[in-house]
């Protein structure tokens, strides 16, 4: 097992710190993400036109986590695939990619949800609401004497949240640096708790990245019935961000210079 690099120390002490730091000011409890929470409130990563966004959040949200698990789960795997990286990129290099790879995240997250506000702010103005938005923006109600017929919920549902809902987590730079191992390193085998057999990080990342965007058209990303809870395109995002700059690299024979 390699041993822990530099820059992954630092990156797993800040988020581990960021995590404790959370529940404490919001009494403790890391069974869930509550959005009440002022450290969430602060640091999360709102939609640009809510009144809780924040510039510094495309950066903090990346060390924001929801729960016990949350944190495990994207701490272990910057262990496993970033000490690797470090180790043959160095510290500058690395740190770099990373961040990239937060912020190609959230980015693509952001342009999801963009996309769902306006499809709902077309669909009230259609319907003669436009009176209606912000309140309904603000405590998810509307009030009217005729409810109209073609108003849809799921839309307005899918509209709320993606205006209000932050996003929290390191999980989209985690997945650029998925994309950048198996781009490196195509025919190492993964053997990871939840799949009993090894599978090629050349099959096992594509795999993975073809189950987000699944369960991202589908709808469940975007908030819809049976929501999971994970913004899958911003593990698309990361990932895609990964590859695009591994690409270059590899184009430009970047990847020879070491920035230390």
């Amino acid at each position: 097992m390699m041993n822990i690099t530099p820059v992954v120390k630092q990156l797993l002490i800040i988020n581990i710190l960021f995590f404790i730091g959370t529940f404490v000011l919001g009494g403790f409890s890391m069974e869930s993400f509550n959005p009440y929470n002022p450290a969430f409130r602060i640091l999360s990563l709102y939609f640009p036109e809510n009144p809780d966004f924040h510039i510094w959040q495309l950066i903090t949200h990346m060390f924001m986590h929801g729960g016990l698990m949350h944190i495990a789960f994207n701490m272990f795997a910057l262990y496993s695939f970033g000490s690797t990286l470090e180790h043959f990129w160095g510290g500058k290099k690395f740190l770099f990619f990373y961040i990239s790879c937060g912020l190609g995240a959230a980015l693509l997250h952001s342009g999801i949800n963009f996309y769902t506000y306006q499809i709902g702010l077309n669909h009230l103005t259609d319907l003669g609401l436009e009176n209606q938005i912000q309140n309904f923006l603000k405590t998810g109600g509307m009030s009217f004497s005729v409810r109209p017929p073609d108003l849809d919920q799921q839309i307005l549902h899918d509209m709320f949240f993606a205006y209000n809902m932050p996003v929290v987590g390191a999980s989209g730079a985690i997945y650029g640096l998925l994309a950048a191992f198996a781009f490196m390193f195509p025919n190492a085998e993964l053997a990871l708790m939840f799949i009993p057999v090894p599978i090629k990080a050349k099959y096992f990342v594509p795999g993975i990245l073809a189950i987000d965007l699944f369960l991202g058209f589908k709808g469940q990303s975007i908030f819809g019935a049976g929501s999971t809870g994970i913004a899958h395109f911003a593990h698309i995002g990361g990932a895609l961000t990964g590859f695009l700059m591994m690409w270059y690299w590899k184009k430009n024979q970047f990847n020879k210079n070491r920035w230390n």
